[in-house]
């Protein structure tokens, strides 16, 4: 009834960005990201005490403002499970969250695998994707390993609405994302309103999803022939059709700030010089630079020496979700 599990973040290289079921977290387009090596999460969940309500302690700090439904998933785990029992829940993630880095993927992943196992259910890969995606749509993409592709699914039940990977994490190894870290306040809008906002009333909505298919293709093509300019450059063109959706919603939703657009212009002068690297942006101010292992060192070099680059963290492809047997209670 006590169990562990450990989580990384992904960052996605085609976005996925507005839901065709809220309920269910369908998405209208597929995606495809990154499990990265770095950037994780650690939960422990407990169903074995005598608790008399659900706790839920992320970094320290106890759970109040619930935006991401994180009791109503304890609940469905339990409803799955058939028990009752209150649960006691520690998270800690290494890297800031709600500011960008898709905490949110990497913690929801880990409480649904941990979650579950305390719940004693045995559930396959695919299963767990698709539970964890009822949490946050993301999460679903860090529970696999290396580069996973979430399929937006067509059946109404979001029975086919599940992660895989489609490169293990050995399949490219001298792939890398630089998470460049700008800000660790949390973002004003969650990713979950700007979502919502987009699809309802932003004007441009209808072009993003007559080319994000493109997108899939080109970026899986690249991976299966680790053709790292493909890669690149198809997702640095998603990245900023995806924050120009939110710019022209109305009201606007502009996550960049002037230390994003440094790193932006920075990767751009770089790559004419000839050092190849891409940038793409989440739903908040941080930068990851796309590069190749043979340029780490040097674009690491040139990010230090930018006032605006609080840290960089260097992820190479990561492992899926796995359990430990290092509680954290």
């Amino acid at each position: 009834m006590k169990a562990t599990a450990i989580a990384n973040a992904n960052i996605a290289l085609v976005k996925y960005w507005g839901k065709r079921n809220k309920e269910l977290i369908l998405p209208f387009n597929s995606s495809i990201s990154m499990t990265c090596d770095g950037l994780h999460t650690k939960t422990t969940v407990d169903f074995s005490g005598s608790y008399g309500k659900d706790t839920v302690l992320i970094n320290d700090e106890e759970l109040k403002k619930d935006e991401k439904n994180i009791m109503a998933h304890i609940e469905r785990i339990r409803q799955m499970a058939g028990i009752t029992d209150k649960a006691k829940i520690i998270s800690e993630s290494n890297f800031p969250v709600a500011a960008g880095l898709a905490s949110s993927a990497s913690g929801l992943a880990a409480l649904t695998l941990a979650a579950s196992k305390a719940a004693g259910l045995n559930l396959n890969e695919k299963e767990l994707t698709i539970l964890s995606r009822l949490g946050s749509g993301s999460a679903s993409r860090s529970i696999p390993e290396g580069f996973v592709e979430w399929h937006h699914g067509e059946k109404e039940d979001g029975s086919d609405s599940f992660a895989e990977s489609i490169a293990s994490k050995s399949h490219w190894p001298e792939f890398r994302m630089l998470a460049c870290i700008v800000s660790e306040a949390r973002k004003p809008v969650g990713s979950r309103a700007g979502m919502a906002q987009t699809v309802d009333n932003c004007p441009y909505y209808e072009g993003w999803l007559k080319t994000v298919n493109d997108d899939i293709a080109a970026v899986k093509k690249g991976i299966a022939e680790r053709n790292f300019t493909l890669v690149g450059s198809t997702a640095e063109k998603n990245t900023l059709k995806m924050h120009a959706l939110m710019m022209t919603t109305t009201p606007a939703i502009i996550y960049w700030i002037p230390q994003t657009l440094e790193i932006m212009h920075s990767v751009m002068l770089w790559r004419e010089e000839g050092l190849e690297s891409y940038f793409t942006i989440d739903g908040g101010p941080q930068v990851k630079v796309i590069c190749l292992q043979k340029d780490e060192k040097e674009i690491l070099s040139r990010l230090s020496s930018l006032d605006c680059v609080i840290r960089a963290i260097n992820c190479p492809p990561g492992g899926g979700a796995q359990l430990s047997n290092s509680h954290l209670f």
